[in-house]
């Protein structure tokens, strides 16, 4: 890369298997929560194969739904090989990126971001080209976004309280206006609510056309 090139990215984005996904969502039947993270992974996977600075896609994914969905945008799928957890098949599905892709940046994305646009994503990953960041979730307690240029190492710390942990590791913070769908991951119904608040991708709207939630946290 030289300095009048923008970066680009590979980006890599794990998806549970369907069956396992969103138990937290209580305001829906269990089909109808595989359902929710199917089109929520879909909703999600369309922007990020939308947004300028990716020029590689990578999900890491057992499940067949996933795939079909993933190929369709032209992402190289790979089988969750580790099957270690979040961090593992993030740093695995990195490993590949990086072996396939030398010098781009290698980014990772959660898969429950119905509200993501891909402008959201292009302002983030050029933010992330001056070194390792991370965007926060809108609690301001996880993470959405991890993204490392070309030679800094991929550590992610995904999971509880990962917010502080990235920034204990010395990454900068993204904390940047008009990434309200990139901050916006969804687990309970309340974050569901919220997320079509800011306006959800039309895979996530569909199909909650056709299902009425109940009960859930929020209004």
């Amino acid at each position: 890369m030289t300095p009048d090139v923008p970066l680009t990215w590979s980006l890599v984005i794990p998806v549970k298997v369907l069956a396992q996904a969103k138990s937290r969502l209580t305001g829906l039947p269990a089909a109808d929560r595989a359902k929710l993270a199917l089109a929520m992974a879909a909703d999600t996977i369309a922007a990020a194969a939308g947004a300028a600075p990716v020029a590689a896609l990578v999900v890491v994914t057992d499940d067949p739904a996933v795939r079909a969905e993933a190929a369709g945008h032209g992402a190289f799928v790979l089988p969750d090989a580790p099957a270690a957890g979040l961090n593992e098949a993030l740093a695995f599905g990195a490993r590949e990126a990086q072996a396939r892709w030398p010098g781009q940046g290698v980014a990772a994305l959660t898969a429950d971001l119905p509200a993501l646009r891909s402008a959201e994503l292009t302002i983030a990953l050029t933010a992330a080209a001056a070194g390792r960041a991370f965007v926060p979730d809108a609690e301001g307690t996880g993470t959405t976004l991890y993204a490392a240029p070309p030679g800094a190492g991929f550590e992610p710390l995904f999971g509880r309280n990962s917010r502080a942990r990235h920034v204990a590791a010395g990454l900068a913070e993204l904390d940047l206006p008009g990434l309200g769908g990139l901050r916006r991951d969804v687990d309970t119904t309340a974050e569901l609510r919220q997320a079509a608040e800011i306006g959800l991708g039309p895979r996530t709207r569909a199909l909650l056309a056709t299902v009425a939630l109940t009960g859930g946290e929020g209004p």
